[in-house]
């Protein structure tokens, strides 16, 4: 197979996406050069500008809203939606049109992602489309941007035929990841490789330092890398190992999926802002206050962006004739900005803290289910605790937290000085408290680019044999198998967890159960209760945890299919064995095979709330 001339890191995030990409064919002397792409995209009605940013927002208009033709691109002419920085700037005005945080449904547990649900509050005179299509309408809009940019025409070049790697959140699970490979392959990317967005992050770091990076880091060094982005707060451990003499890097941790991060910041300072009107004797509706969320968000990046800006102004459109001008104004000030997140997202606390359990009134609103804690500080503080179990000391003495010593920032959020200096007083009281060193920072990545140039420069290290990140399955994987007993009425049957993925697994590897065996029904609906877990790391395949603490293992979708068999009689029982496989692309397949070698059925992820009577 022919390798292709460009490898594409595609960093789909929750708040902007970019692209960045390695010609190969560059003369760089052997140092692989990352370039970010241009996207061209409307900036206005009728205007196409390209930016190194692609707002991750789609804007649905009326029929006759906007003028004819004025939503045109290079590539088109009859487009009924908008992406990317118009969107933004048209939402922040009409909010119950706009599609934002499409990436955060991907892994919502309660609601059917492939469903026309979005925009959330939509009335019912607006087009809606799925958590699903809008995440492939983002990446349908990069591949035609790269066509038309790069490829000449040329087929050979168009995005399809290259070396592509989109990143997601450590912390997706098996059904978000294929999620996710589903949007690529409806965008007409069918055959991408799947990289978590931290390890990019490390992965950029290494690539802007050349060969210097292995001064800075050591054999025994502890590397959290916290990446506070739009939706979500991603954290992972990354381990510097010696193995034979070789360093070795290990991703050996992976922190839950946390709805926290610029989406929630945006919602706290629309409502401190608020009340600038409820002083004025102004009540704001719905649609006013997603302007206001949504002019505050603009706001945020614009100043964290640029540390000159003190102040923007946040204007929102009115209603009524006693507005004057149809619209209402105030202003959002840096100190509001830095004041609001430091005490609300980033509190002092003591590792001894976790997270709060509280329903989030302001939050639920919009649908999603946001972090019921607003405090990084403390979920932080749980993620270090959680895997303690990593840490020991000398003699073997387990401490009662992981010890970094390093610290990568990556997510637009932590541009703001502020912001990381928080984080590092807190983590470095704890260090201290516990007779640690304090963590260094490792300095020189860009957070807002960082992912997408990462994951280019990890196809570039993958071909070439460069240094790569040992990871893996980033969770624990089990089938849920409920006990033999008689029916008690009222009362469910037990259920236990068998492990048919352990935590670390890796890409291009399988494991058979060659030991348990289970009747599978063919050509009837079938379900198979699904649970993970990122902290129980020592399961092993086919072995079966009875019971477990709360917060150890969780139930995630089920895994659902009809099996048809050829030759069978529909219901029939057939005894199957299970075989787990994560490909190459960092996706988990399952599959249940005949003891007899008749049959073999992949058990595909369920997508959707299907309720069989």
């Amino acid at each position: 197979m022919n390798k292709s001339r460009y490898i594409v890191g595609i960093d789909l995030g929750t708040t902007n996406s970019v692209v960045s990409f390695i010609d190969t064919e560059e003369e760089t002397g052997g140092v692989p050069q990352t370039h970010l792409l241009n996207i061209p995209q409307l900036t206005d009605a009728g205007v196409v500008e390209g930016l190194e940013h692609l707002p991750s927002f789609l804007y649905i208009p009326g029929e006759t809203e906007l003028p004819e033709k004025s939503l045109d691109l290079p590539w088109s002419d009859d487009t009924p939606y908008v992406v990317g920085k118009f969107a933004r700037k048209r939402g922040a005005e009409v909010p119950l049109r706009l599609v934002s945080s499409a990436k955060s449904w991907l892994c919502y547990p309660d609601i059917d992602k492939t469903s026309a649900i979005l925009p959330w509050n939509a009335p019912e005179d607006v087009s809606k489309i799925s958590p699903l299509d809008a995440c492939a309408r983002y990446l349908k809009h990069v591949r035609m941007a790269w066509n038309h940019t790069m490829a000449g025409g040329e087929s050979g070049y168009f995005l399809g035929n290259q070396d592509v790697y989109v990143t997601v959140p450590a912390s997706f699970d098996a059904v978000a990841r294929e999620l996710t490979v589903r949007a690529a392959d409806k965008a007409g990317l069918h055959d991408i490789t799947l990289l978590e967005e931290p390890q990019a992050a490390f992965y950029s770091w290494i690539n802007k330092k050349d060969e210097t990076w292995r001064d800075q880091i050591k054999i025994g060094d502890v590397i959290l890398v916290c990446d506070i982005g739009g939706g979500t707060t991603d954290f992972s451990i990354i381990e510097v190992k010696d193995e034979g003499g070789e360093l070795t890097l290990n991703r050996v941790a992976v922190g839950e999926h946390i709805l926290l991060g610029g989406d929630n910041m945006d919602l706290t300072l629309a409502y401190s802002l608020r009340r600038h009107f409820t002083e004025r004797k102004i009540n704001l509706d719905t649609r006013q206050m997603l302007g206001l969320i949504y002019s505050c968000r603009e706001a945020k990046e614009t100043m964290l962006n640029d540390p000159d800006i003190r102040s923007r102004p946040i204007v929102i459109l009115g209603r009524g004739r006693s507005v004057v001008g149809g619209t209402l104004e105030t202003e959002l000030k840096r100190d509001d900005i830095e004041e609001t997140i430091l005490n609300g997202f980033l509190p002092e606390c003591s590792i001894d803290e976790m997270p709060v359990e509280k329903k989030a009134a302001g939050f639920r609103e919009l649908g999603l289910q946001y972090a019921t804690d607003t405090a990084v500080t403390r979920y932080l503080a749980k993620f270090l605790r959680q895997n303690a179990n990593m840490d020991e000391a000398d003699g073997g003495h387990k401490t009662g937290f992981i010890h970094p010593t390093k610290i990568l920032f990556n997510g637009g959020v932590t541009k703001a000085g502020a912001i990381g200096g928080r984080l590092i007083n807190v983590l470095n009281n704890w260090l201290a408290a516990d007779e640690s060193s304090p963590v260094s920072i490792l300095e020189g990545s860009d957070p807002d680019t960082a992912v997408a140039t990462g994951a280019a420069y990890y196809g570039f290290a993958k071909r070439e044999k460069g240094i790569r990140i040992r990871a893996g399955a980033g969770r624990s994987y089990y089938v849920g198998v409920e006990t033999s007993m008689p029916a008690v009425p009222g009362m469910p049957a037990p259920l236990k967890a068998l492990c048919v993925v352990p935590f670390g697994m890796e890409e291009g590897t399988d494991f058979k159960l060659a030991e348990q065996e289970f009747g599978l029904i063919v050509g009837e609906h079938a379900e198979f209760r699904f649970l993970s877990s990122l902290v129980c790391k020592d399961d092993a395949p086919g072995s079966v945890i009875e019971e477990w603490d709360e917060g150890e293992i969780e139930e995630l979708a089920p895994l659902e299919t009809t099996l048809q068999a050829a030759g069978m009689e529909t219901g029939a029982l057939v005894p199957v064995k299970l075989h787990s496989y994560l490909n190459e692309i960092g996706v988990l397949e399952l599959w249940c095979e005949a003891s007899d070698g008749s049959g073999r059925w992949k058990l595909e992820f369920n997508v959707r709330e299907e309720h069989i009577d």
